[in-house]
């Protein structure tokens, strides 16, 4: 990446949405309606969305059916089971001056296209990596969590930093895409930070909110990772992920999430750390995983092609065995180098922790403080990220 490109690329706080849901979706909208028409045109861009359309069929054509595809699943799924989200994403839609189904899309992008396209696997999702270590293991005494972001570096200019003040709830400061009612990532003034990576899921979808919709629920409501679990847990969702969860208080959790089953993984009994990548860990997750063989097929984009769905994971999770799992004590930076890791060769490629890759690459880099309430962020590969500072 060159010097000019980080610059078109500046971590800011975009907009600070208050009042009710309609009302922070219409800020939210209004601030940000340049970077949400833009996010229409990179979906009309992506290769996964060429080449899942007929090829008879005009791309025009297509992107309506998705958006209408997406508004009825995430009208049915919201209206009674998250109506604030629902709120939220018709506030958006006003503020940016587009319709309704537009911003269903961008919300529900990856679910839709496999629903439309019939497979199991669609490589919009991406892969991303997170750990988290407890107050015993941080230098300074406080719980550290540090996610990578890796996804297209097209999609790069749409990220988002925004400050939630939702009426009556907990004030947070969000990562996200503009077009999100969501979250990707986020930490609250409670200190709850919650930290969203993708998992590869078989057992199906429904109508209900997205994960990052219930991600920015929780911390507009919970304190805890015991209380975002619990919400998280028995929501009505759809998708597949593994969330990092941590406090102020100190703990730390990983949430395995599916549309159908859910199973929160605490540190091991002696270990003040956790990480994962993109595999459930636990047996009840891996009977809803993607088959432990499956590869990309043609339908995929052609740098994915014949590439094993999870082999990216599978070595990540051996490099944070060997580089984050062995060390005594973490500061801020230290966590950063171990997320900046490169492999044993030095060669950073889709299989390391910085990915660096023909498709996917780590676009963002975040760090969170749960017990000051605050956040780290830089919209780079790990190696090269130039950390910016917020808090609540």
């Amino acid at each position: 990446m060159t010097h000019s490109e980080k610059v078109r690329h500046p971590v800011t706080l975009d907009v600070v949405c208050q009042g009710d849901a309609w009302e922070m979706g219409l800020a939210q909208g209004t601030a940000l309606g340049k970077k949400i028409r833009k996010a229409l045109e990179v979906f009309t861009e992506l290769e996964a969305v060429q080449l899942a359309k007929a090829r008879w069929m005009p791309l025009s054509v297509f992107r309506r059916l998705a958006e209408f595809k997406a508004k009825k699943i995430l009208t049915r799924g919201l209206t009674e089971t998250l109506p604030t989200a629902n709120a939220r994403l018709r506030g958006i839609a006003k503020g940016a001056r587009l319709t309704p189904r537009s911003i269903c899309l961008l919300n529900a992008m990856e679910p839709v296209m496999s629903d439309l396209t019939q497979v199991a696997v669609v490589p919009v999702a991406a892969a991303c990596s997170a750990v988290a270590v407890t107050k015993t293991s941080s230098a300074d005494g406080q719980p550290i969590v540090a996610h990578n972001f890796d996804y297209l570096p097209m999609v790069r200019p749409l990220y988002t930093l925004r400050e939630c003040r939702p009426q009556g709830r907990l004030r947070s400061l969000e990562f996200m895409a503009a077009p999100m009612c969501g979250a990707v990532d986020g930490i609250n003034e409670a200190g709850l930070c919650i930290t969203y990576n993708y998992a590869h899921t078989t057992d199906g979808k429904r109508p209900a909110p997205t994960l990052s919709m219930w991600i920015a629920e929780a911390l507009a409501t919970c304190r805890t990772v015991v209380e975002a679990a619990e919400l998280l847990t028995r929501a009505t969702r759809w998708g597949g992920g593994l969330l990092m969860l941590a406090d102020a208080e100190g703990n730390i959790a990983s949430l395995e999430l599916s549309s159908t089953k859910a199973e929160l993984r605490w540190p091991r009994s002696g270990e003040d750390r956790i990480f994962h990548s993109n595999r459930f860990h636990t047996k009840t997750m891996r009977p809803v995983e993607v088959a432990e063989e499956a590869v990309f097929s043609c339908r995929a984009p052609q740098a994915l092609r014949d590439r094993r769905i999870h082999q990216s994971a599978d070595v990540r999770d051996c490099q944070f065995v060997e580089k984050f799992m062995k060390v005594d004590c973490f500061d801020s930076a230290q966590i950063h180098e171990v997320m900046s890791d490169h492999g044993p060769e030095g060669r950073p490629s889709a299989d390391t922790i910085c990915m660096h890759s023909d498709y996917w690459h780590t676009t963002a880099c975040l760090q969170f403080f749960p017990g000051q309430r605050k956040l780290r962020a830089a919209y780079n590969n790990a190696c090269e990220a130039e950390f910016v500072e917020f808090a609540l």
